[in-house]
């Protein structure tokens, strides 16, 4: 694969020519923009809900799921226990979670969403919705089905390179949350 085409596409969106580093890896350097622009859009609409990014990851995890260990949310998510921990105090102080002693081990904690938290599950849809829209803006449904078929494919070969390389649980090694 050659830079041309990245370069062009760059070029056209007014970016700065790549830097002579990333010359052997143009796909990787536009997956890494594109990735950090995506998390802007995704931290402005969530703004709006009065969320952070990756909160809302948690709260799409106890919606499907109901009430959890807290352990579990934390591998669920891959994310540092401490910043679980952050996230969590948050949302409850929010009125969005509650913890709860386990009551078949009272050293775990269950965390739930709250039934306010119903209202948040419509709105974080919408989000996302608009930000599919925004990200996708000017592709057809063809490419669009290209796209996400292709990085499925991108997905699948890195977790498969990082299980191989023993780091499955790359997401708590990272920051961000599991994408399975």
């Amino acid at each position: 694969m050659t830079a041309e085409p990245v370069q062009e596409s760059r070029a056209a969106s007014g970016c700065a020519a790549a830097p002579s580093a990333v010359l052997d890896g143009p796909v990787s350097h536009a997956i890494s923009r594109v990735s950090r622009l995506h998390r802007i859009a995704a931290g402005r609409v969530l703004r709006e809900l009065g969320l952070h990014p990756g909160q809302e990851f948690l709260m799409m995890h106890l919606w499907d799921s109901g009430a959890v260990r807290q352990s579990e949310l934390i591998k669920a998510v891959g994310l540092d226990p401490s910043t679980v921990t952050k996230m969590l105090q948050r949302l409850e102080h929010a009125g969005h979670v509650r913890r709860r002693p386990d009551p078949s081990d009272r050293r775990a904690s269950l965390v739930e969403a709250t039934d306010a938290s119903r209202g948040l599950l419509v709105e974080v849809r919408r989000a996302w919705g608009e930000l599919e829209r925004q990200t996708l803006e000017g592709l057809e449904a063809a490419e669009c089905a290209e796209l996400a078929r292709l990085l499925g494919k991108v997905e699948t070969a890195l977790w498969t390179e990082l299980a191989r390389g023993g780091g499955a649980d790359c997401g708590a090694a990272s920051g961000e949350p599991d994408p399975c």
